[in-house]
């Protein structure tokens, strides 16, 4: 079952920047930044992953979730949810279970033998298909998933995330590009918000990462190796 009321946005955004804080999936390290998969520096990093060993903290945002998606999309807009492999699966069937309907998930690549198959889990022509995922940088990993659901004969017009890096312009153009909603229950910028309130991390530290949200870009290309 999920909650009855619908939190204001801006209390939900500050409550998952605080559970993330508190699961210690968030980590800032500017002196000796994170090398992301693209190649490129960062000082933050975020692990969404830690939150499934976090019970009270995962059952509260996937009703956020739940909740964010029925506000945004309507309350019976859509008949399946699909999770992405493998980061998305989790949170796809926690909040199939709250929204009472059936569960997929998307492979990144076809299985290489049996049915060679992307989605898993019972997907037919015409259903409404919700994407979950744990997360999203620039809008460009979930265009796979979407193109995999939509070969089904299925449509997929929405894709729901915990967290929203929030500091590339172009990921909602590109997702609305592919015809994609993006819907997230916080950015980057609410949980430097939250860090500073709770005192975390050193003002050096957040400084250093207030510099790169404003100017991701440039403040990689300052600190390649």
């Amino acid at each position: 079952m999920i909650p009855a009321t619908f939190p204001p946005r801006e209390e939900i955004a500050r409550l998952t920047a605080r559970a993330l804080l508190e699961v210690e999936a968030v980590a800032f390290r500017p002196e000796e930044p994170f090398i992301l998969s693209s190649g490129l520096p960062s000082p933050t990093y975020i692990d969404c992953r830690r939150l499934i060993g976090f019970p009270r903290i995962r059952s509260m945002l996937m009703d956020f979730l739940t909740l964010t998606v029925m506000r945004d999309v309507g309350l019976e807009a859509f008949d399946n949810v699909a999770g992405g492999e493998t980061a998305g699966i989790p949170f796809a069937a926690l909040v199939a279970e709250r929204m009472a309907l059936p569960m997929s998930y998307v492979r990144k690549k076809p299985k290489g033998h049996g049915r060679n198959a992307r989605i898993e889990g019972p997907m037919t022509e015409g259903q409404r298909v919700l994407l979950v995922e744990d997360l999203t940088t620039d809008g460009g990993s979930k265009l796979s998933f979407v193109d995999a659901i939509r070969e089904t004969g299925a449509s997929c017009a929405h894709t729901a995330v915990i967290f929203n890096y929030g500091i590339f312009p172009e990921t909602e153009k590109t997702l609305g590009d592919h015809g994609v909603s993006l819907h997230a229950l916080c950015t980057w910028w609410d949980v430097l918000a939250e860090a500073r309130a709770s005192r975390v991390f050193g003002g050096k530290t957040l400084e250093a990462v207030h510099d790169f949200l404003t100017d991701p870009r440039g403040w990689q290309a300052a600190h390649k190796s």
